[in-house]
Parts: structure tokens; sequence; C-alpha cells
């Protein structure tokens, strides 16, 4: 399923990867480069068997723990109220 982020949530690309801010609670998350990764694919439309394959192809990690990454992060962003 793609991502969308919450209308609040703005993004900004550093040169290690992507920091979201939330501007209802003004938290911000820091996503490295795996997460800034995931989180285009999704954006971009993709779903989370994309951004599995995204990281096979990117990182030295195999599918499972590729797998296991996209969907801690999608969940983290969703608990958070930062996607739906």
């Amino acid at each position: 399923m793609a991502l969308r982020l919450a209308a609040d949530v703005c993004t900004a690309t550093t040169d290690y990867g992507t920091v979201l801010l939330d501007q209802r609670s003004g938290q911000y998350w820091e996503l490295n480069p795996t997460g800034t990764l995931v989180l285009r694919t999704l954006l971009q439309g993709g779903d989370e068997q994309d951004a599995v394959d995204a990281l096979v192809a990117e990182f030295d990690i195999g599918r499972d723990e590729a797998a296991r990454d996209v969907a801690t992060l999608t969940g983290q962003l969703r608990a958070g109220g930062l996607a739906s």
C-alpha cells in the first residue's frame, strides 16, 4: 500500500537522509538513507514490496531483513500519526 504523509507533516532532505517535522507537535524524525529510500518509494506510489525491492537493490541487505525494516518504519510512521 502506498503511503501518504499527514497534512501537517513537512519533509526536508539533508546530507544524511530526510527529516520529517510534525507541525502539530513540533516533533521531528530523522530518517537515515535506508528510511529515506523506503519513504520516497512509498510516497511515489510504490507499495511495501516495491520498497523492499528498492532496499535489496540499493543496499547489502537480504529480503527478510528489508521486509522487516519496511514494516517497522511504516508501522512507526502510522502509529505516530505522521502517515496513513
